[in-house]
């Protein structure tokens, strides 16, 4: 066999083999995955579209605990370093103050109120008291300027916590962070169709890396969890390769169906997947 051939098998396992090595999750086994597969998650807990019950509030997680509600939610930095639970980089939708949540510190945030409610921004250690182990938490980590130090103190605050929880992020060097420092935690890639993260500042190109997670490779994650609606082909194919799969946000029964966990808003379904 001449030298050409042997290129072109070697070429051909190559292509054969680079989807895996792109996509491929990490699969994870059933006594990991037992606390979130089947369930639904309270998105940013059990708040209210009408705003009486104010998003990522404790009385959002106390209220989705009682219901036994899985609750998904969001961690970040103040300006002094507290690790905060609150969704957007800045507080102009939530709290009507145009400033970055990172550009605060905890004193001025935690006068702030949510909303039209009497709840303020809370310390992560603060939801974890008050969610006490009852319910299964998803922990979104957001991108910063300060992610190494984010992933190593929450997962410190985790580690000493009692009940069930995993963690997800869009970043997929987040995920990754996770990969090689906690491998025993259950870990997700948040991701949504490419055409949406140029809404939020992405290139056309960055967009399609992640809404097809191709950094996968690095990230290894357990879950994919994705944006209601039509998945691109590289996301299936993680899936059938044993990615479990997270479907955000139901707003009403029946969207995500077919996941292994749903993270809902705006509605009350069963606890438990049907």
């Amino acid at each position: 066999m001449g030298g050409g051939w042997i290129a072109l098998i070697v070429l051909a396992a190559l292509c054969v083999l680079l989807p895996f090595f792109l996509f491929a999750p990490r699969r994870a086994g059933n006594k990991k995955k037992a606390p979130f597969a089947g369930r639904n998650f309270a998105h940013r807990g059990l708040y209210e579209k009408d705003g009486s019950i104010a998003e990522n509030s404790l009385t959002a997680f106390a209220r989705a605990a009682a219901a036994g509600y899985g609750i998904e939610l969001d961690v970040q930095f103040s300006r002094d370093g507290q690790i905060v639970v609150f969704h957007d980089d800045t507080l102009t939708r939530v709290c009507g103050k145009e400033a970055r949540v990172d550009e605060v510190d905890y004193a001025e945030l935690r006068g702030l109120c949510l909303g039209e409610t009497k709840d303020t921004v809370p310390l992560f250690a603060d939801v974890l008291e008050t969610v006490g182990g009852r319910v299964p938490i998803i922990v979104e980590l957001k991108n910063g300027r300060r992610n190494k130090e984010l992933c190593r103190r929450t997962l410190a605050m985790l580690r000493a916590y009692s009940g069930a929880y995993c963690v997800e992020s869009f970043n997929p060097f987040i995920v990754a962070w996770f990969r090689f420092h906690a491998p025993e935690v259950l870990r997700g890639q948040l991701a949504q169709p490419p055409s949406l993260y140029k809404k939020e500042g992405f290139s056309a190109a960055t967009g399609r890396l992640l809404g097809n997670v191709f950094f996968n490779f690095a990230a290894r994650p357990h879950f994919i969890a994705y944006r209601i609606g039509e998945k691109p082909r590289t996301v299936r194919f993680a899936e059938r390769l044993g990615a479990m799969r997270v479907a955000w946000t139901a707003r009403a029964p029946g969207a995500g169906a077919g996941a292994d966990a749903v993270i809902f808003e705006h509605y009350r379904p069963e606890t438990q997947l049907k």
